[in-house]
């Protein structure tokens, strides 16, 4: 209780009112999309979401009762990857995903599945662009609903490499349970629905998009530490740079991150040095191996 008291006071409360503002906000629209298009519709979302939406519909073929409704599932489903992410990715992001997973639960839970339309293909689209906007958003605010994010980030820091055939498979095994659980016709609603959330998602927030950030700062090793230490990514010193104006020693650091790592970038920036002078290009393109530094 005291490290987690403790870890609570390193965030600090405007920090973490903000993580939770936006937790909230994805909370209510993943709910609107699930209970008022994707439920009603028979259609699967994407991820852990889907997952659980899988199981929680086996449970009732199986027993005739919905024992797991789809709020609990969807916490019993991301127990193992809140621990993962705990002793492998943070202890700052796992505050930040249970805030997300819980607060989107807890909406799940309440708002009742209220069918607005007997349509599939306007439940998927509808569904899907809802959900869209509301992972979009979360992303934006630099939080995580779980899931395959979850996996995806432990992946790519232990290896360095990309994993977007993880989130391909995962979804293709939910659509395909949808398939035999309601008909295959419910299978392509389903794809229909992942893919316009996932183009609605990259319309208000690109993860992946490149970022070239140029660091003029005093105190490199410092900022250096942190940068590996939080985003991995390979960095370019330049010593012995000089300002025209003042004429004091300056050092120069060049990296690329991805728009997901924008949020904690500016964060770590404002607490180690928030005299530096940082330059950011976006849409940059990279030719060679861009991945993270591994242990």
């Amino acid at each position: 209780m005291n490290k987690l008291i403790s870890l609570l006071k390193e965030i600090g409360i405007e920090r973490l009112a903000q993580k939770f503002s936006a937790a909230v906000v994805y909370a209510v629209f993943s709910s609107f999309a699930l209970n008022f298009f994707y439920q009603p519709g028979h259609i699967y979302s994407s991820g852990a979401t889907g997952f659980s939406q899988v199981i929680s519909e086996i449970v009732v073929r199986v027993f005739g009762h919905d024992y797991l409704p789809i709020s609990v599932t969807l916490v019993l489903v991301n127990v193992p990857l809140i621990i993962l992410a705990w002793q492998k990715l943070g202890k700052q992001f796992t505050v930040y995903t249970v805030l997300t997973i819980a607060m989107s639960s807890i909406f799940i839970h309440f708002v009742p599945v209220t069918p607005l339309t007997h349509d599939p293909v306007t439940n998927a689209v509808f569904g899907g662009a809802i959900m869209g906007f509301g992972v979009g958003n979360a992303m934006k605010s630099g939080i995580s609903s779980g899931g395959t994010d979850v996996v995806s980030l432990y992946i790519r820091k232990k290896t360095g490499r990309t994993v977007g055939r993880l989130a391909f498979i995962v979804n293709g095994c939910i659509v395909f349970v949808a398939g035999l659980l309601f008909g295959w016709e419910y299978m392509l609603y389903s794809l229909v629905g992942i893919f316009v959330s996932s183009r609605v998602q990259d319309a208000v927030f690109t993860r992946q998009k490149r970022l070239q950030v140029m660091i003029v700062t005093k105190n490199p090793d410092l900022v250096t530490e942190k940068l590996l230490e939080h985003g991995r990514h390979g960095i370019t010193v330049l010593n012995n740079v000089e300002g025209a104006y003042s004429h004091e020693p300056q050092t120069v650091l060049l990296t690329v991150i991805t728009m997901y790592e924008y949020q904690d970038f500016k964060e770590l920036m404002e607490k180690y040095d928030p005299t530096a002078f940082v330059s950011i290009s976006e849409n940059v393109r990279v030719l060679g191996k861009f991945a993270e530094v591994t242990d």
